[in-house]
């Protein structure tokens, strides 16, 4: 692709699926309608200052967060348009307390189920600062005809076939995988396409950021207490100390280390032993674009993807980016705990 050349996101996909001969289009389908769902929530999130569309509405989802009135509209606008493709038997949503079955002949053959953060980091919508939604695409389990079941959705994120984000942010782009590496397209607004800005994206192996909520370090594991220790140590033989960059949407922060390298994390803590990031609808998707980057995603002892999913809304702690830097954080887990 010479400099002066623009491929379009459907461009892109239909010549990505010509590299497949076995492959039938379904897919590609399923990944227009993502795109074009997208640009439609991003209009939205353009204008929600302008229109009663910021602030709550007064409910909480399943996880017993405040939902946004942007949150119910990603969330529904998602499912309407997933729902019309008809490559999609069903879809989890982190607003929905249970997945969402699409029953009729159409949706019924569709061979993937679809989840989703419809809106990543919505508690900055009312603040201005950049948002996302989170993507995951497994094929299904349960035979093609009947109804999608619980078994579909708890698959390992190895299984995936596809997985992405969208940052709504000065710029909006879309990132995503087939498996086949991850490329970026960002939203021209001149002509309402999505454009192939970031070709094969690599994190780099190495970083000088860390990214994470230092105001709960108090409750922080013994290991992760002594990593942030030594990010902000002086080093020049390692470029330490590292820069402290947390913006609070998982998105945000992912990209940026992704690009620039460095290391996201959220570990547990005394108020979430568990975790508080949702392993379906953020780690699962996020760690196959970081390890398709050439990044690592753990618990800080396994591979993200390698974890057997028990529950829809399971949580678990997330370390994620530049490989030494993830490898660095376990290290100091296992010896301090």
């Amino acid at each position: 692709m010479n400099q002066f050349e623009v491929v379009t996101l459907s461009e892109f996909i239909l010549n990505s699926q010509s590299q497949f001969p076995q492959a039938e289009g379904d897919l590609s389908h399923l990944l227009h309608h993502v795109g074009t769902a997208a640009k439609i929530v991003n209009r939205e999130v353009n204008k929600a200052g302008l229109v009663d569309i910021l602030g709550e509405m007064g409910t909480s989802n399943v996880q017993g967060e405040d939902q946004k009135k942007l949150d119910i509209f990603a969330n529904d606008h998602f499912i309407n348009s997933l729902h019309s493709c008809g490559e999609v038997c069903a879809i989890a949503s982190e607003e929905n307390e249970s997945f969402i079955l699409f029953d009729d002949d159409v949706a019924r053959n569709g061979k993937y189920v679809f989840l989703m953060d419809p809106l990543d980091g919505s508690s900055n919508i009312d603040v201005n600062v950049s948002i996302g939604t989170i993507f995951s695409i497994y094929k299904r389990k349960t035979k093609v005809g009947e109804k999608a079941t619980m078994d579909d959705f708890l698959q390992p994120g190895t299984e995936q076939v596809a997985a992405g984000y969208i940052l709504y942010g000065s710029s909006t782009m879309l990132v995503y995988t087939t498996g086949q590496g991850i490329n970026g397209f960002t939203l021209d607004p001149s002509i309402g396409e999505f454009c192939l800005s970031h070709k094969l994206i690599k994190n780099p192996e190495d970083g000088v950021i860390y990214s994470l909520n230092e105001g709960n370090y108090l409750k922080f594991p013994a290991g992760v207490k002594q990593y942030i220790k030594y990010c902000q140590e002086k080093d020049a033989a390692t470029n330490r100390p590292y820069s402290s960059r947390y913006i609070g949407s998982l998105v945000s922060d992912v990209h940026r280390n992704l690009l620039k390298g460095g290391i996201f994390m959220y570990p547990i803590t005394d108020s979430a032993p568990k975790g508080k990031l949702r392993l379906l609808y953020e780690c699962n998707p996020i760690a196959f674009i970081i390890e398709q980057a050439g990044g690592k995603a753990t618990d800080g002892n396994q591979r993200i993807m390698e974890l057997t999913p028990t529950s829809l809304h399971q949580r678990t702690p997330f370390y994620c980016g530049s490989t030494n830097m993830v490898n660095k954080v376990e290290e100091f887990i296992r010896v301090f705990g």
